[in-house]
């Protein structure tokens, strides 16, 4: 949390040097026009990347896949567009790396090694997958049972018991 704070001080104070540095360097108007640009740029870059994420994400929920992956590099690109919005050169810069394809998934490599190990964490070192064929919703007004899938052969099995309480 002191992270975060001292991150929401020392950007804003780094930025205003800069651009008063920038500014006095090639004038406070194309400084002005330069901010502006880059804003412009970001934007569509960020509607095209944002339109590939999305693309490839109904791809692999049309296969049956759950699109972790896009979900994160929406994330990214969510975040890279609110840095390329705020005005100032260091924002910027993080904000287009944000929108490169490759930086980008860096970035979303970085972040889902952290959730893994979070929650690998939160479940005592052990991790759970699923398919998302094998997943049975049903509304909670509904008072039917559940259908019981046949566990497969390989792999750990978990019993347990449940009971609903209403």
């Amino acid at each position: 949390m002191r992270f975060l704070f001292l991150l929401f001080i020392i950007v804003p104070i780094v930025e205003i040097t800069l651009l008063i540095n920038v500014g006095q360097a090639i004038g406070a108007w194309n400084t002005v026009g330069l901010v502006l640009l880059s804003a412009f740029i970001g934007v569509n870059m960020l509607r095209y990347q944002g339109f590939s994420t999305l693309s490839r994400a109904q791809q692999r929920m049309n296969a049956g896949q759950i699109p972790g992956r896009e979900m994160i590099e929406g994330i990214v690109l969510a975040v890279g567009g609110a840095l390329l919005l705020t005005p100032g050169f260091v924002t910027d810069v993080i904000g287009f790396l944000c929108l490169i394809p490759f930086t980008r998934q860096r970035f979303a490599d970085a972040l889902m090694s952290r959730f893994t190990m979070v929650s690998m964490h939160q479940h005592g070192g052990q991790t759970f997958e699923g398919e998302a064929e094998s997943v049975h919703r049903e509304s909670p007004f509904q008072q039917s049972r559940h259908s019981v899938h046949p566990p497969k052969k390989d792999g750990d099995v978990i019993d347990g018991e449940y009971r609903r309480e209403d």
